[in-house]
């Protein structure tokens, strides 16, 4: 009797079907990942921006702790430019809110009582999502309270 050398036909295609599969699980993960990266990035840039605003109010505190504030702003609101620093920097702000982040929208709401300013950036992750859809998406939000 011979004794056979190699490896059969079989024995190549179940090795292939196994490393397919194999390989198709490490794709998934792969989108898995830059999914929940772009998500991590929108919530990073939503994160500089609430700072950015305080720090803005912060430099122009006197101005900021009037009552009612100048740096007053709800969400879905345009500033108005014209409105001196303070619409100026809540229109830069917000420009930069719509550029940073989908579909960006913020606010700004302070209390001169307390001193106490609320920054809220709200957008839609439409990539976390996994199939493109905007309509009944939650929108994804932070905000970020703190004191003037």
């Amino acid at each position: 009797m011979k004794r056979q050398h190699g490896f059969s036909l079989v024995e190549v295609l179940v090795t292939m079907l196994v490393v397919s599969i194999g390989l198709l699980g490490i794709a998934g993960l792969i989108v898995t990942s830059m999914k929940n990266n772009h998500s991590a990035q929108s919530r990073s840039q939503a994160s500089v921006l609430a700072n950015d605003i305080i720090d803005r109010m912060r430099a122009n505190r006197s101005v900021a702790e009037l009552s009612p504030s100048p740096y007053q702003l709800e969400l879905g609101a345009e500033a108005d430019p014209g409105a001196g620093v303070p619409g100026a920097d809540l229109a830069e702000w917000l420009a930069a809110v719509q550029a940073g982040v989908p579909s960006g929208q913020g606010a700004v709401q302070f209390d001169a009582a307390t001193r106490n300013v609320t920054v809220t950036v709200q957008w839609n992750d439409t990539r976390a999502s996994g199939d493109g859809a905007t309509v009944g998406l939650p929108a994804q939000q932070l905000v970020v309270a703190t004191r003037l």
